[in-house]
């Protein structure tokens, strides 16, 4: 069963147009024992006409401050209240949620991380873990390549502290010209050294799409996580669900949760 908390904001900034990161401390004693990357949280507003909580991922986990970040984008009057949240202030969240990416399985590999827009900073705290990991083994490398509208490269710093980091806009305005899967393509086509075991993405559905093809061109294994609009976040309301490849063992039919089953999937499982 999910709990609802209340934590306190400890930090919340503008770090690009429209986006913001927002920091939560959790009580001690309520604080997750766990977080895999990719798990998202509900964050609930304080006016009771929104009652549905909004799905946010963390985009790192700060164990030793109990504290989760989150990285969102204002797109209506819920996010609008978060933004304007200050320090000191408290909000209620329903955590942990969904399924992260399997750590185990990236493990000593090289791995492409592809994140696009708001769809990257889940994957900071997952190119953190791994790359803590391969200094610890000497094994293993992490490359993300980060799409973006325009030249304004919200985390690209952070990224650049636990990976190498290609980037591209649509605008051509900081890197590559066009999308981020391209960017790669491009990339190993100019390094023969460039080489992935697995890739994990986060982003838009058309960007998703083409990192499964990119994937089956390089015989290699992606996760997949998905983006969707959902209500209760549990799993209760069936309001977001993907096409399978298989029968799903709750619904009966081909399709899965994303809140519950996902957000994270292996790309061979899922019709996109």
């Amino acid at each position: 069963m999910k709990n609802i908390h209340t934590v306190t904001v400890t930090g919340n900034k503008n770090i690009a147009d429209g986006i913001y990161m927002m920091t939560l401390r959790y009580k001690e004693e309520e604080a997750p024992e766990q977080i895999l990357p990719g798990q998202f949280v509900g964050v609930y507003s304080k006016d009771s006409a929104r009652l549905l909580p909004r799905p946010i991922s963390i985009c790192r986990w700060i164990s030793e401050d109990n504290s989760i970040v989150l990285v969102y984008r204002v797109v209506g009057a819920g996010t609008e209240e978060f933004a304007s949240c200050k320090k000191g202030d408290t909000l209620r969240i329903l955590d942990v949620l969904g399924n992260g990416y399997d750590l185990e399985s990236l493990k000593d590999r090289s791995v492409l991380l592809v994140g696009g827009g708001i769809g990257a900073p889940p994957l900071l705290e997952l190119a953190g873990r791994i790359t803590a990991e391969n200094i610890h083994e000497g094994k293993g490398s992490v490359t993300t390549a980060l799409g973006y509208r325009t030249n304004d490269l919200f985390l690209k710093k952070d990224f650049e502290q636990v990976s190498r980091v290609l980037i591209a806009t649509d605008d051509g305005t900081a890197g590559f010209h066009g999308n981020a899967v391209d960017a790669v393509r491009t990339a190993m086509e100019k390094n023969e050294r460039l080489r992935f075991n697995v890739i994990c993405a986060c982003g838009p559905l058309p960007m998703l799409r083409a990192v499964k093809k990119l994937a089956r061109d390089l015989s290699v294994p992606a996760f997949l996580s998905l983006e969707e609009r959902m209500a209760c976040g549990v799993g209760a309301c069936l309001g977001c669900v993907v096409k399978t490849v298989k029968t799903d063992p709750h619904s009966h039919v081909k399709n899965a949760r994303i809140c519950t089953e996902g957000p994270v999937f292996l790309a061979e499982d899922v019709d996109i």
